[in-house]
């Protein structure tokens, strides 16, 4: 996702989870009541492939109104969801971090609004990608990406490996004596270390 997504505590750990879509608005009073739709929500975190990390677009340009707060995290935690990302705001930030529950926003708001949800499971749009449901998603400190699942353990299996070929720079680097040959030298190897991996792959 594009930089407009950013983690709200980000001395939490990576979070990995299988999105649950679903659009916001809090906008508009209506005669439906706030939240509908919130048990269907929760209910459909059995669907999923693994643990469900909520996804939400926000249909309100400019947001007017926090997509979460304290119940609606504690309410998704309970239910097993790892997470939860929105295209809007969020507020209860300080009850939400001592539920150690990451979530990534677009920002900060104290307003409550009339919170309600106009669709479930669909496609949303948040951070310039397009999500579905069931779609893997990775979150930390740098911010969110998706995994296609179709390759999601070779990129498991690679990463320690990809780790391996950095650190023989950084190792380098953190050595007693470095010069601008020894550094090209550290590349070079890193460089044909990674054509390896890449080779490994096809």
């Amino acid at each position: 996702m594009n930089k407009s997504i950013v983690s709200c505590f980000p001395e939490m750990p990576p979070v990995v989870g299988f999105a649950a879509t679903a659009t916001f608005r809090g906008s508009t009073l209506t005669e439906k009541p706030s939240y509908g739709g919130f048990d269907q929500q929760v209910a459909s975190f059995a669907e999923l492939p693994g643990p469900a990390l909520v996804v939400f677009e926000d249909l309100d340009q400019p947001v007017v109104s926090a997509t979460f707060g304290e119940i609606m995290c504690t309410s998704y935690k309970r239910f097993g969801a790892k997470g939860l990302i929105t295209s809007g705001a969020g507020r209860d930030l300080d009850q939400v971090r001592a539920l150690n529950f990451p979530v990534f926003t677009n920002g900060t708001i104290c307003s409550h609004g009339y919170s309600r949800f106009p669709s479930l499971g669909h496609p949303v749009q948040v951070g310039g990608l397009t999500i579905k449901t069931g779609d893997l998603i990775h979150g930390d400190c740098n911010g969110v990406t998706t995994i296609p699942i179709d390759i999601a353990k070779r990129v498991a299996a690679l990463c320690e490996h990809y780790m391996d070929a950095e650190a023989i720079i950084l190792n380098y680097l953190k050595s007693d004596q470095v010069t601008p040959q020894g550094l090209a030298e550290a590349l070079q190897q890193c460089r044909l270390t990674l054509q390896q991996l890449a080779n490994i792959r096809k």
